[in-house]
C-alpha cells in the first residue's frame, strides 16, 4: 500500500494514511486554500482521499476523531518544520541518469558524510562542486548521514520524525534529487543512513495514528517499532514503503540501516529478511540496489541469505577492526575497548571480519559473536573512523587529536588495502582535526534540558562536552576543507589517493575474497599477504612505538617496494626498507610504519 500524497498529474492527488481506530479521519487542506475532505476506510484502517484541484506546494494536515490536526506521518516534505503542515510534492524530476547501473559493491569505497557539517552553506547543493574532488580522491560512494526531517536545522538526523520528508533546511526533495543526480553524473554511487530503530521525540505523532509502537519491548528510546505484535503488518508496510522510495523516487543506490540490533522482531519471517526480499524485487538485472546494515551483535545471520537461516542483508559494518585499530593505536581499554589492544586482534579482524565469535567478552561479561570467516569481504564496511565513533566521544575528537601522523598513515593503510569495502568520514582523507560533536536544535525547553543532562550522564569523565543546544557546538563541527591543499594534511591527502589507486589497480587488491588472504603476527609486527593468479602482495605493519628487526623470508622471488608510510615523501622520518629485496634478509622497519611490496 502505497501512503502519503502521491500527486498524478493535472491536479488529481490520492493521499492515503493508515489509522486503524480512527472513527473519523479529515483531510484539511490549509493552503493556498482552505477545504475540508472526509475519507473512506478500507478494511486494513487505511483513509484513502481523492481529491481534485490539488497541486504540488499545496499543504495539508489530518484531522484525527474531529481532535487536534497533524502533519502526514508519511508526508514527503516539511516546509515548517516537524509541527507544521505536510506539502504535496511533484515526484517528477529531469533526471540525467538514465544509463547509470550502479556501482557494485565490491568495487565501492565510501565517503560519509553529514550535509550540515560538510560544508558552511549546510545544503545538498554546496555538496555538489566537492563531487569531483571526492571522485578524484578516488571515492566510488557517498553515504548520507539520515535526511528525514528533524527539529530545527542542527541534527546528527537520528531524531528525525518523518521518515520520508527531506529535511527543508538542506534543501528538501528537490535538493537531494539535484545531489544524487550530480553524483551519477561523476560516477560516484549514493548510500543514504535510515533509521528503522526508532523515531526522534519532538514532532512524534505516530502514536495518535496507529499501534506504531509495542511496550512488548523496551529501548533506549521508550517502546520499540512494532514489527511483530498486532498491527504490525501495516507498521512493516511504512518502512518497506519508505526503503522503496528512496530507490524509486530519488535514485539512491543503497540504504545504510541504523543500528538494526535495536530493531526488537521475533517474528518467523523477521522484517529485516522481508525488507531485503523486498529489495530484492525490486532491483532488476540493469540495477541492482543494496541493503548495508550496522549492527553491534557480530551476528552473521543479518548477512547470510534467508536459506542458510538469515536476513539476507548485502552488507553489514564491521566495528570489530576499528575497536582494534584504535586500541592499538591510542593505547585507550575503557568500554568497549578492554575487548580489544593486541596485535592479534587487528589480525583476526583482517582474516575473518569479527574479533569476537562467540568468545569471552570482558566488556559484555559473557560469549559474544559469531564466526565470519566464511563470509565473503564484500559483505563486511571497515573504518578507522566514523561518525559514531568520533561523535559519541565526549569531546567528540577525531584520531589525529589522539594519534601521531605515523600512526594516521598505518591506519589508512590497515583500512584500505584490507579485504574489506573501506569507509572515509569526511575530512579523514586529510588529516581534519575540527571536532565532530552532538548537536540539536529542539524546541521545547523541557527535552532541551533532558538532553544537556543525558549527555553529561553518558560521560563520567573530567571532560565536560559541549552543550548539545549551543549553535556554536555545531559549528565547530564543520569540517575545514581549504586544509588539504597545505602542509601535513595535502601529504595525507596524496597519501589516501595512493593508497586507493593501489587498492584499484593491483590485481591482489581488488578482489576481496579470503581464500587468497593470509594474516599472520610475528615479533608483534602483523603481515597481510594477499593475491591473485597475476599478483602477490605484502603489507607489514608495526602498531608499536619502537622499531622492529624482523627477517624476510617470503618466497625466493624478488619483492619491489610499492608503498612506505615512514618514507620523506609522506612527511616520515626516513624509511629503513629497502627498494628490492632479493633475498632473506633482516630489516628493520620504524615505529607505526606501514609498508607494502609487491613480488616481481
Amino acid at each position: 500500500m502505497e501512503i502519503g500524497a502521491r500527486y498524478s498529474g493535472e491536479g488529481k492527488c490520492r493521499v492515503t494514511v493508515w489509522a486503524p481506530f480512527s472513527k473519523d479521519v479529515a483531510l484539511c487542506i490549509v493552503g493556498p486554500e482552505s477545504r475540508e475532505i472526509q475519507g473512506v476506510v478500507d478494511s486494513m484502517g487505511y483513509w484513502l482521499f481523492e481529491v481534485e484541484d490539488l497541486f504540488p506546494g499545496a499543504t495539508y494536515l489530518f484531522r484525527l476523531d474531529n481532535g487536534t490536526l497533524r502533519p502526514d506521518p508519511a508526508s514527503h516534505f516539511q516546509p515548517k518544520g516537524v509541527h507544521g503542515p505536510s506539502q504535496v510534492v511533484d515526484r517528477t524530476f529531469p533526471w540525467s541518469d538514465t544509463g547509470w547501473s550502479g556501482v557494485p559493491m565490491e568495487e565501492m569505497i565510501v565517503y560519509e558524510l553529514h550535509v550540515g557539517t560538510f560544508t558552511e552553506e549546510s545544503s545538498f547543493e554546496a555538496v555538489i562542486p566537492r563531487l569531483n574532488d571526492l571522485y578524484d580522491l578516488g571515492i566510488t560512494a557517498l553515504e548520507i548521514m539520515p535526511v528525514g526531517q528533524f527539529p530545527g536545522e542542527r541534527n546528527w538526523g537520528y531524531d528525525g520524525t518523518y521518515l520520508f520528508a527531506v529535511q527543508n533546511s538542506y534543501g528538501g526533495p528537490q535538493g537531494l534529487k539535484r545531489l544524487v543526480d550530480a553524483c551519477h553524473g561523476q560516477g560516484l554511487a549514493v548510500i543514504l543512513d535510515v533509521v528503522y530503530n526508532h523515531l526522534g521525540p519532538e514532532g512524534n505523532y505516530l502514536r495518535e495514528f496507529g499501534p506504531y509502537f509495542t511496550d512488548k519491548y523496551s529501548t533506549p528510546w521508550g517502546s520499540a517499532l512494532n514489527f511483530d505484535d498486532a498491527y504490525s503488518d501495516e507498521v512493516r508496510n511504512f518502512f518497506i514503503e519508505n526503503a522503496l522510495y528512496w530507490f524509486r523516487d530519488f535514485h539512491v543506490d543503497a540504504l545504510r540501516l541504523d543500528a538494526v540490533h535495536a530493531i526488537h522482531d521475533m517474528s518467523a519471517r523477521p522484517f529485516l529478511q522481508e525488507l531485503s526480499e523486498r529489495v530484492a524485487d525490486f532491483s532488476t538485472r540493469e540495477r541492482k540496489f543494496y541493503l548495508i546494515a550496522e549492527s553491534d551483535q557480530n551476528d552473521v545471520r543479518i548477512v547470510n541469505p534467508s536459506d542458510k537461516g538469515g536476513h539476507g542483508i548485502d552488507a553489514q559494518w564491521c566495528d570489530d577492526l576499528h575497536h582494534a585499530i584504535h586500541a592499538l593505536l591510542t593505547g585507550e581499554r575503557s568500554g568497549y575497548y578492554q575487548d580489544f589492544g593486541k596485535v592479534e586482534d587487528l589480525a583476526k579482524a583482517l582474516q575473518e571480519g569479527f574479533v569476537y565469535s562467540w568468545i569471552y567478552s570482558k566488556y559484555r561479561k559473557r560469549r559474544h559473536g559469531s564466526s565470519s570467516l566464511a563470509i565473503p569481504g564484500s559483505k563486511f564496511v571497515v573504518f578507522s573512523q566514523n561518525h559514531d565513533q568520533v561523535g559519541n566521544r565526549s569531546l567528540g575528537d577525531r584520531l589525529p587529536r589522539l594519534v601521531s601522523f605515523e600512526a594516521l598513515k598505518l591506519a589508512a593503510g590497515a583500512v584500505i588495502l584490507s579485504p574489506y569495502i573501506p569507509l572515509l568520514f569526511m575530512g579523514e582523507e586529510y588529516a581534519e582535526e575540527s571536532p565532530f560533536l552532538y548537536f540539536v536544535s529542539h524546541s521545547d525547553p523541557k527535552l532541551v534540558r533532558a538532553t544537556r543532562e543525558g549527555r553529561r550522564l553518558e560521560f563520567k569523565t573530567s571532560d565536560v562536552p559541549p552543550d548539545p543546544q549551543d549553535p556554536e557546538t555545531f559549528h565547530r563541527s564543520r569540517i575545514s576543507w581549504q586544509k588539504r591543499h597545505v602542509g601535513r594534511h595535502r601529504v595525507m591527502l596524496e597519501f589516501y589517493q595512493q593508497l586507493i589507486r593501489l587498492r584499484k589497480e593491483t590485481p591482489a587488491l581488488c578482489h576481496l575474497r579470503k581464500d587468497c588472504l593470509e594474516v599472520f603476527t610475528k615479533g608483534g609486527l602483523i603481515f597481510l599477504r594477499r593475491w591473485d593468479s597475476s599478483s602477490t602482495v605484502l603489507c607489514i605493519m608495526n602498531f608499536g612505538k619502537t622499531p622492529v628487526d624482523f627477517r624476510f623470508d617470503f618466497g625466493k622471488k624478488e619483492w619491489k617496494k610499492v608503498i612506505d608510510s615512514a618514507e620523506a615523501c609522506w612527511m616520515g622520518p626516513g624509511t629503513s626498507m629497502p627498494v628490492l629485496i632479493k633475498q632473506t634478509e633482516k630489516f628493520q622497519i620504524k615505529p607505526q610504519g606501514f609498508v607494502m611490496y609487491e613480488e616481481v
